[in-house]
């Protein structure tokens, strides 16, 4: 039986200030699935990320313990942080839900997939979030072929533009 029904479209993320971004992941990986976390995170942390710094470029995420923690994410020291400041690159934590995080696991070990931050974000709520997509890695020949569509559709639209 064919199911006639419309694919739902992917919910977008309410995204009120972008912190950091991982413009890197979109072109070494295929992105499968994309899921919000949220981020514990401590006070000069949180100060930190409001001033615009830190940095997700060299990260990923990985399942520990039922858990998910994001490592070698760089949220820089509070410049007005006390002797209790935060340590810059220490794995942060990265609250999911229970049958996000079995299915993380399975795709992860089974289908040799990863976990990759694509932007840190602040809510509409005011909540530091990480949007955390399940990818898979691109061998070379698909990121030759990723640069000459990117090529042809700008070549497309300088063309557009000179003859619209």
């Amino acid at each position: 039986m064919l199911d006639t029904m419309a694919r739902p479209t992917p919910v977008a993320f309410d995204k009120k200030k972008i912190v950091a971004e991982n413009r890197r992941a979109r072109f070494d990986y295929h992105i499968e699935d994309v899921y919000e976390a949220g981020i514990v995170l401590t006070g000069t942390e949180v100060k930190s990320l409001r001033f615009g710094e830190g940095s997700i470029a060299e990260s990923y995420a990985e399942v520990k313990g039922g858990e998910v923690w994001l490592i070698n994410s760089n949220v820089p020291e509070f410049s007005h942080g006390n002797r209790f400041n935060h340590e810059p690159k220490r794995p942060r934590k990265l609250l999911l839900k229970e049958r996000e995080i079995s299915k993380f696991h399975g795709a992860v070990e089974r289908k040799g997939m990863t976990l990759v931050p694509l932007s840190v974000y602040f809510n509409g709520r005011g909540r530091a979030k990480v949007e955390l997509a399940l990818a898979k890695g691109k061998n070379a020949a698909d990121k030759r072929t990723t640069i000459k569509e990117r090529d042809w559709k700008r070549e497309k639209a300088r063309i557009m533009k000179e003859h619209g």
